[in-house]
């Protein structure tokens, strides 16, 4: 059995079932986005990192990929409520088709405040995308365009997501036990 920080990993998503899931998304993003000239895809580090790496792989359209760096969480396992933006986008996004991408939507703060941010510098088109739904943790009112899978109200780590930067180089998605 897998450990973190002396607690034990109990395996959520195996790296099969993420692999397929990504695939997918993939399709379904590219069929969307297949009208666009100028297509951007913005991903929230660290977080975020392995499956915006994964998931812009199966976008068969010419992309600029860009990342925007947000801290929330700190070294703890709850989110502090607030947003702290710790490295802006390199790209301007004025008028560009831009497809915001997140390991997890939780309470929504983070995505929410994200996206208003994006919003002001005025891009054509804002579509989200976040690799886990854990809505049963909504704080505000917010869902994502494109969802890779719903999960239960757990403290998660793996394939990007971490617990004080431990965890995100596992494979699998693991709920980390009580």
């Amino acid at each position: 059995m897998r450990e973190i920080r002396g607690k034990s990993l109990s395996l959520l998503i195996k790296e099969d079932d993420i692999r397929r899931r990504v695939r997918e998304l993939g399709k379904e993003i590219e069929e969307d986005f297949s009208d666009s000239e100028d297509f951007v895809v913005v991903g929230l580090l660290k977080g975020a990192f392995v499956f915006v790496a994964d998931l812009v792989r199966e976008i068969d359209l010419p992309a600029r990929i860009d990342f925007l760096w947000v801290s929330s969480y700190g070294q703890g396992m709850e989110s502090s409520g607030s947003i702290r933006i710790v490295k802006d986008l390199d790209t301007d996004i004025e008028g560009r088709d831009v497809l915001l991408v997140d390991d997890i939507l939780d309470t929504g703060i983070t995505l929410r405040e994200v996206y208003d941010f994006l919003k002001i510098k005025n891009p054509s088109r804002l579509k989200t995308c976040v690799f886990l739904d854990k809505k049963g943790r909504r704080k505000v009112e917010f869902e994502a365009d494109y969802v890779g899978f719903e999960v239960p109200n757990v403290f998660l780590v793996g394939y990007g997501l971490d617990w004080g930067e431990l965890g995100r180089n596992l494979k699998g998605v693991y709920a980390v036990e009580d």
